[in-house]
């Protein structure tokens, strides 16, 4: 991969670090749901023009995607940085997402992994066992609920997007702007006040500036990046390095969030993290062994 591949991947994973800082920042003022909104109505507006019809075979499909990985996905992780007092616990427990995608492959579509494969996903679990015996995680079981059920409804989602043809990054943003939205603003309706939360949010240009970096910078570029990328490098190649997602999210919520990460946490993120990688370059090592011909007749 040249340098200024690498140097756009390593961009695309700090931008997504900071969305984690600031939707933190952004629900302490707006209330989550009325934020997801609002990231997402910026979203449409941006990418509309991009709006494809896919085919008349995947629409249920990409309804589907679209409320697992959109509406649900982010309405619960945004209402768990609403109510988590850092920023690290959120970003470590969130990939555990990657172990439960292989459990739900298995269970859905019948693949099979071996031992050494199995060994990461119980790596990565035990990982939260141990961030689960933090005093800081104790203290908000509630985070660590709304985020392993976000996690899972993102494995979900996942799973259901391999079967999704004909829709390309962009489109699928812009399609998941317009299909997440009925549902937030019904959501938001019910259990919060969107009208006061942005007539009280309204005068505070910061608000607005985390709204649209988690918009335009998480959502636009970094997808829209990933994409160029996967599309002139092997997927298996590139996505080792998204861990470094949760490891810039961490340093930023140190540095930026003033997070005190304990050692439990930290080891039972390590682990997590551990656990995502051996189950990547797994992935990765059983895509490049050779093919066996197939038995003679």
């Amino acid at each position: 991969m040249p340098p200024l591949h690498f140097l756009l991947l390593f961009a695309i994973c700090l931008i997504w670090a900071g969305n984690f800082i600031a939707a933190a920042f952004a629900v302490g003022e707006l209330e989550p749901i009325t934020f997801t909104v609002a990231r997402y109505l910026l979203v449409l507006l941006l990418v509309f023009p991009l709006l494809r019809w896919p085919a008349r075979d995947q629409w249920w499909r990409l309804l589907a995607c679209c409320w697992t990985m959109g509406a649900l996905h982010f309405a619960l992780v945004f209402l768990a940085l609403g109510r988590s007092t850092d920023v690290s616990s959120v970003a470590l427990l969130m990939q555990i997402y990657i172990p439960m995608s292989t459990l739900l492959a298995i269970v859905l579509l019948g693949e099979r992994i071996g031992w050494r494969s199995a060994s990461g996903i119980a790596i990565a679990f035990c990982g939260v066992l141990v961030m689960g015996l933090d005093p800081l995680v104790l203290a908000q079981i509630d985070v660590v609920i709304l985020v392993l059920v976000s996690a899972f409804v993102l494995a979900l989602g996942t799973i259901l997007m391999r079967g999704l043809k004909g829709v390309g990054v962009l489109n699928f943003q812009a399609w998941n702007a317009a299909l997440s939205l009925p549902p937030l603003l019904l959501l938001a309706v019910l259990i919060e006040d969107p009208v006061t939360s942005l007539a009280a949010a309204s005068g505070q240009p910061g608000v607005w500036l985390a709204v649209a970096y988690s918009a335009i910078g998480a959502s636009i570029i970094g997808h829209g990046g990933f994409y160029w990328l996967i599309q002139r490098h092997e997927v298996n190649r590139i996505t080792p390095y998204l861990l470094l997602v949760p490891v810039l999210a961490v340093l930023l919520g140190i540095l930026i969030w003033g997070d005190r990460p304990g050692p439990r946490l930290l080891l039972g993120g390590g682990l997590v993290l551990a656990g995502v990688l051996w189950i990547t370059l797994r992935a990765r090592f059983r895509r490049r062994l050779p093919q066996r011909p197939p038995p003679a007749a």
